[in-house]
């Protein structure tokens, strides 16, 4: 079967974070769901449990497990047992519960920036800090500072640290060997690493990314990986994900948790999407990489031509293009959309690394995509005469 991606779809007014919040007239290229429908097999099953009227409280049944464990298990060579499987409202969820779960208020909790914002948010607002170990840009390419990362780990206040990966914004897809330095480094100074991996399927055709726990035991026994199927086949708005651990003392630490918080129970369609899109979307997310990188590699050639000293950053995963100008991008984001009506996420909201980036999501119709890159021409070349 052949899916549609090009075929725009009328999101506002319904209340999308997205759309909605960017105003009347802006092309919102920020947040990070994507401009599609998802995959019908998902709209089918989630229609005939609205069928069946009762809505009641539920549970996750073994049938959620398998699918989870299959699914990573044919994709990625991820094992693990259907027990290691916690249920959470979300990966945000089991970022903010493990801060807690793991580390005690002044604790440290190391990041790598730029990096997803909303860590820092689940570390600040937990009264923990924040230790920044900048990622190494070398061209178009970024990498680890092991030596950095070393030094926050040997820190006897340092609990954890909260790995992207694959990594947003900046598109990297770690390496086995890269996993495996990471996890020495955790095991030998007592850190627990919590693996962020919601953008995991959604990595170039021809290209997996490799889950942190899959790499060896060690990985697997120092570590709780966040999983989902909300960023691949767009279902944000259903709150369903998981943390896959295989220590037990960790398992019961964060399972504890999640429940302290109440974030680890399921609404009724939860399961049922979850479900869905790992034993059924597959074909769907095939089709749905080819199209997105075709949306990056198009974005990245548009800018390449079209912006004097502006680059795309190589990334293999992910559909949000990590930009670098070559002024700082505060003032230009805020000229794009006021002036010009494109809503891009700037670079600060990331770490003060990013303070010269522009982060685009490119999940959307090519159409909207071709319109939103020939303002942000326009804008550039004024932002630029203007400055």
């Amino acid at each position: 079967m052949k899916y549609d991606f090009d075929t725009p779809i009328n999101r506002r007014g319904t209340a999308s974070l997205k759309w909605d919040e960017a105003g009347e007239g802006v092309i919102p290229m920020w947040v990070a769901d994507m401009d599609f429908k998802t995959a019908p097999e998902i709209i089918d099953a989630l229609s005939r449990r609205v069928a069946h009227g009762v809505y009641g409280y539920t549970y996750c049944p073994d049938s959620w497990r398998d699918a989870y464990r299959n699914f990573w298990n044919d994709l990625y060579g991820f094992s693990f047992k259907n027990e290691d499987l916690i249920f959470a409202l979300g990966v945000v969820a089991i970022v903010s519960s493990s801060v807690r779960a793991f580390t005690e208020i002044g604790d440290k909790v190391v990041v790598t920036t730029p990096v997803y914002n909303i860590f820092f948010n689940s570390i600040r607002n937990n009264h923990r800090e924040i230790v920044d170990v900048p990622l190494i840009q070398e061209n178009d390419m970024f990498s680890i500072d092991f030596d950095g990362l070393e030094k926050a780990f040997s820190d006897p206040k340092t609990k954890l640290f909260i790995l992207c990966n694959p990594h947003n914004p900046v598109g990297r897809i770690w390496s086995k060997e890269e996993l495996s330095k990471i996890g020495e480094l955790a095991e030998r100074y007592g850190v627990v690493v919590l693996s962020d991996e919601i953008h995991g399927p959604l990595t170039r055709p021809g290209k997996n990314y490799v889950p942190f726990a899959s790499v060896n035991e060690r990985n697997a026994n120092i570590s709780v990986t966040a999983i989902a199927p909300t960023k691949a086949f767009n279902l944000a708005g259903i709150h369903t994900a998981a943390a896959v651990v295989s220590n037990k003392e960790l398992h019961a630490k964060i399972d504890r948790q999640l429940n302290t918080d109440e974030v680890a129970e399921p609404n009724v369609f939860s399961c049922v999407a979850a479900e869905t899109a790992f034993n059924e979307g597959r074909e769907w997310l095939l089709q749905l990489r080819e199209y997105l990188f075709a949306n990056r590699d198009f974005a990245r050639d548009y800018i390449a031509e079209n912006l004097e000293g502006a680059k795309c950053l190589e990334g293999d995963a992910t559909y949000l293009l990590w930009i670098q100008l070559p002024f700082e991008s505060t003032a230009f984001c805020a000229f794009l959309v006021e002036k010009w009506g494109v809503l891009v996420s700037k670079g600060l909201s990331y770490g003060p690394e990013g303070k010269s980036f522009i982060r685009l999501n490119v999940a959307c119709p090519r159409g909207q995509l071709v319109d939103a890159l020939e303002k942000i021409r326009l804008a550039y070349i004024e932002f630029a005469r203007r400055d």
